[in-house]
């Protein structure tokens, strides 16, 4: 663990246990290359010293991170990264390029639309607009330096950003564009299914027809609520990771 790693602090009043605290903080040094993949983690006194947990927690982070594919224990030597820990996906509204960022990745994108259209019955009633207004349509390959991770395939009214002509969406993040432009994107509902890869998705994303693909749709919305920019974002099912959280509600206790 880096020296970074001995000022964070677990949060004892969290809902979230110590011991998945100190998993997600030893993902967190490897998702940002503190600790490379296939390299051997700190011995675990160290881990303890610098997690101040005990040995039966900080052993049950580590299980946690062998069952999800993140670590491999090694008799004897102590616990290795995997050579290829699959990449963690935020949730919180984040644009491609700042997951990126986050990860130490290069972001990059091969253009397969962009162009104006009028919207359809069913689009102008996802963003609330009249059928016929003037929609940007932008879909992409996405990649991670150079790998084909997903097929994002969004649109929005093209009255949020009326001169879109000179981007070059192969390396231009929407989100900045539209954020600089003063669009107020709050909050997004999203939904994730399951689905096999047709033909024209497995050629771009380079895998076989049929292969699992995680499909995730989000409509994007300002602090008001109005929708602005539905998504579609098509992710090859072992290149994607979503972690979330729950927790239960407390109960008021009884008087």
């Amino acid at each position: 663990m880096s020296d970074s790693a001995e000022q964070l602090v677990l949060d004892q009043d969290s809902p979230d246990p110590l011991w998945r605290q100190a998993a997600d903080l030893i993902m967190h040094q490897i998702s940002t290359g503190k600790i490379a993949n296939g390299g051997r983690l700190p011995a675990e006194r160290d881990l303890l010293a610098q997690l101040s947990i005990s040995r039966v927690t900080l052993r049950r982070a580590l299980q946690s991170l062998v069952e999800e594919g993140v670590l491999k224990p090694s008799h004897g030597r102590g616990w290795y990264v995997s050579a290829e820990v699959p990449k963690e996906f935020p949730n919180t509204l984040e644009s491609f390029s700042e997951t990126a960022a986050r990860l130490g990745l290069v972001p990059s994108s091969d253009v397969l639309r962009a162009s104006e259209a009028p919207a359809t019955l069913d689009e102008a009633e996802e963003l609330a607009i009249a059928p016929g207004a003037p929609l940007f349509h932008l879909e992409r390959i996405r990649r991670l330096d150079g790998v084909p991770v997903a097929v994002d395939t969004s649109f929005f009214a093209a009255t949020l950003k009326p001169d879109l002509s000179g981007v070059d969406f192969r390396t231009a993040s929407l989100f900045e564009l539209l954020l600089g432009n003063g669009v107020d994107l709050a909050h997004g509902e999203t939904t994730i299914e399951a689905h096999a890869a047709d033909m024209g998705l497995a050629q771009h994303l380079g895998v076989e027809p049929k292969t699992p693909i995680l499909v995730m749709r989000q409509l994007i919305a300002d602090s008001a609520g109005r929708p602005l920019l539905s998504s579609t974002v098509r992710y090859v099912g072992d290149r994607y990771r979503l972690r979330t959280s729950f927790s239960r509600a407390r109960k008021p206790s009884a008087r």
